[in-house]
């Protein structure tokens, strides 16, 4: 069956040149088992029509979908990695496979794939993706997606047949290939490698096409004013996701240059955690011995991470200018904040300087009790409205002490956004939906022991339960 009359292939990367990718070929892989179809965002892409042997084709063996890319492109790009920069990076272990539009808003999407094979930027490694590692990805972008963070969604995963050796896994382990979509995959790195070979006309070929496909707003008549206009907003969509990430409780693990897209959408899921207790010193990574990338310091490593774009875009614009698009992330990070906080804490927004006084207060207490972040959004979703539900559940000693009171205070004068919700059977229930690294694992064990997915199978329906709950089903968007 072909795709719907909603697939709207684009491949639009083919006009940028020589010079961005390389042509590479797909692994071939011993089996192909289906582990997981995201047909909600295939449908906004017309790909839900696809009988199951045609996703294999398309997902698994990389036959190409019709009229979009003849070939996967590995794509180039340098980076940032823990503050040292290294030029030998690139898509090591996947490639850009399809472009298309979205059947919603319109915008240019990527189908981008991980574990489909080795490439010429793999650096001695085997290209391959654990079955492991694809869980864990498919689990932080439905949990991220449900909180309203930007996320890259994870639409398909095959497992493979292989036996792969890794040292942060019980060994050998299983295989899988993954294909994400985004909104680009145009990373920070992906400018430094043109401006690492002093590539002024790559550089300013970038820029017209990300603003031509990513940034209309950006567009002016003339190079330097799209390149300032562009970056502010790059700043923006950044800040954005940096805020999203803090009200969720969540820590990437990783955030160098080639792991942040110019689109602000969060992806390539490796060690992240959601903290257990509101700490601003955890760390994701067990390598990060130094908290380099510590939960509180995720924004000032997204905003290094946008001076070195900025650095990148010199050529192209003034330097006071670019500075001055900079300036943006702080206080677009600020307002981000606010509105996610009062978001997940499902109070009205009153618009004055009320809604700091609740998010600090809010956080002062949390930091103090080191309470999880998760039960505190629970407990009081609509604030006051829920009073009587927090102080009869499992964390009531919390908000009996008196520092407590302070927040009730704060918040007195904010109207629940959505009361009606706190009528449905997830607010009655004991426990927020919630992924700490104990039911991550609990989750993969039955899957790795006994090839039981139904945990899994439950989980994902539980997220999407939540998701719907608060407004966040693709789905709902094509009503």
């Amino acid at each position: 069956m072909p795709p719907s009359a909603r697939y709207r292939p684009d491949p639009r990367f083919l006009a940028l040149g020589d010079g961005f990718a390389d042509v590479v070929a797909p692994a071939r892989f011993p089996v192909h088992l289906l582990r997981h179809r995201d047909d909600r965002w295939a449908a906004r892409i017309g790909l839900d029509s696809l009988s199951d042997a045609e996703w294999e084709r398309h997902f698994a063996r990389f036959e190409p979908l019709p009229g979009n890319l003849p070939e996967p492109l590995a794509l180039r790009y340098h980076g940032h990695q823990f503050g040292s920069y290294n030029p030998a990076l690139g898509d090591g272990r996947g490639f850009l496979f399809a472009q298309l539009r979205d059947a919603v808003d319109d915008r240019l999407l990527d189908l981008g794939t991980k574990g489909s094979g080795a490439t010429p930027y793999a650096r001695g490694g085997d290209g391959r993706l654990t079955l492991k590692g694809g869980v864990r990805e498919i689990l932080a972008a439905e949990l991220l997606a449900a909180r309203g963070v930007d996320t890259c969604k994870i639409l398909s995963v095959f497992e493979t047949g292989e036996r792969l050796w890794r040292g942060d896994e019980p060994s050998p382990t299983r295989s899988c290939v993954l294909v994400r979509l985004s909104h680009s995959n145009l990373r920070i790195g992906t400018f430094q490698r043109h401006a690492y070979h002093r590539d002024v006309a790559r550089l300013g070929a970038l820029v017209d096409y990300a603003a031509l496909h990513h940034f209309p707003a950006a567009r002016r008549g003339d190079l330097a004013g799209t390149t300032a206009a562009l970056l502010r907003l790059v700043v923006e969509r950044a800040a954005a996701t940096a805020a999203a990430w803090t009200v969720a409780g969540f820590v990437h693990g990783v955030l160098n240059t080639d792991n942040l897209n110019i689109t602000g959408e969060s992806f390539d899921y490796g060690p992240w955690r959601f903290l257990p207790a509101y700490d601003l010193g955890f760390t994701a990574a067990y390598f990060d011995e130094t908290g380099f990338y510590a939960f509180g310091r995720q924004p000032s490593a997204v905003l290094w991470n946008l001076g070195r774009l900025a650095e990148t875009l010199l050529p192209l614009a003034a330097r006071d200018v670019l500075e001055d698009s900079l300036g943006a992330f702080e206080p677009a990070f600020h307002a981000a904040v606010r509105r996610a906080f009062l978001d997940r804490l499902g109070l009205e927004p009153r618009g004055d300087a009320a809604d700091d006084v609740v998010m600090d207060a809010c956080y002062a207490f949390l930091a103090a009790r080191r309470l999880d972040l998760d039960r505190f959004y629970f407990d009081w979703y609509g604030g006051e409205a829920s009073a009587a539900r927090a102080l009869a559940g499992p964390a009531a000693a919390h908000y009996v002490h008196p520092e407590f009171s302070e927040v009730r205070r704060a918040w007195a004068e904010h109207l629940p956004a959505a009361p009606e919700r706190l009528a449905h059977s997830y607010y009655g229930g004991d426990a927020p939906c919630s992924l700490l690294i104990d039911e991550v694992e609990a989750l993969w064990a039955p899957i790795a022991e006994r090839d039981d997915w139904a945990p899994l199978a439950a989980k994902l329906a539980a997220i999407r339960g939540v998701a719907a709950l608060h407004g966040r089903d693709p789905l709902q968007d094509m009503s």
